[in-house]
């Protein structure tokens, strides 16, 4: 826990492990990764394929237990709460955007955003600021078979934001989308980081998308590898070098 009179960070990893396997099949998945999200920074966490990028984020919204190390979200250790409280906490604290956007394809927009605080005070009038602010006011009342991928997308980061969570964790959020909507969605991402003080983090492997962020952290074979500031005039291909360098210079090693 942190010192008296002190703001725990958003999002804190101390020495997390985790392995899938036993014996000489056991893959360590993560490898006593150590990482710090402080409060309204957005962060790109990059990675090939199997570097552990996935398992992190499951780790972070305890989706995924882990074999040593705490994941601690605002100060509180998610190994240490029963199934419902981390379900209660998780639905409260951490917004969550998925590739494949998980909307309920029965529910109009509104419901589908309304579901993590149904019980909340102000909850209508928190969902028309949301639906305003990103641009999607009506398109409300549509189910999601009615949306483009754009707006399913908007919709699904409505539903992250609106039980104002310590965290927003968006895995992979432009995979579905095609270039120009994945575009104005990682700037939506970047003005609610700039604008609104939302601590973002995206996992992703694509130069273009982690551009928006602040810093960049590279996983490779479960270990944070190095970590790096995005340019300032975010140029993609500068930090595709950046990156490549990197992973280049773990080879070299």
């Amino acid at each position: 826990m942190p010192a008296s009179g002190t703001v725990p960070l958003p999002l804190e990893i101390t020495a997390v492990v985790k392995t899938f396997g036993k014996g000489p099949t056991q893959v360590r998945a993560l490898d006593g990764i150590d990482l710090k999200i402080t409060a309204g920074e957005f962060v790109a966490i990059m990675g090939a394929s199997g570097s552990g990028k996935s398992t992190l984020l499951h780790a972070m919204v305890g989706l995924t237990d882990v074999d040593s190390g705490a994941v601690r979200v605002e100060g509180k250790d998610l190994s240490t709460m029963s199934d419902s409280a981390l379900t209660r906490f998780r639905r409260e604290r951490i917004g969550l955007v998925f590739q494949a956007f998980n909307l309920i394809p029965v529910l109009t927009a509104e419901d589908n955003v309304k579901l993590p605080a149904i019980r909340r005070d102000g909850l209508d009038a928190k969902v028309d600021h949301l639906f305003r602010r990103l641009g999607i006011h009506d398109r409300r009342h549509h189910k999601p078979d009615a949306l483009s991928g754009g707006e399913q997308q908007r919709v699904a980061i409505a539903r992250a934001l609106v039980a104002d969570p310590a965290i927003v964790l968006a895995d992979e959020p432009t995979g579905s989308l095609n270039s120009v909507n994945g575009q104005d969605l990682c700037r939506l991402l970047r003005e609610l980081c700039k604008d609104d003080g939302r601590t973002i983090a995206i996992v992703t492997h694509e130069p273009t998308v982690a551009m928006w962020a602040d810093r960049v952290i590279v996983l490779k074979d479960g270990k944070v590898l190095t970590e790096f500031p995005v340019p300032a005039e975010h140029d993609p291909e500068r930090l595709a070098r950046d990156y490549q360098h990197a992973l280049l210079g773990a080879s070299a090693s």
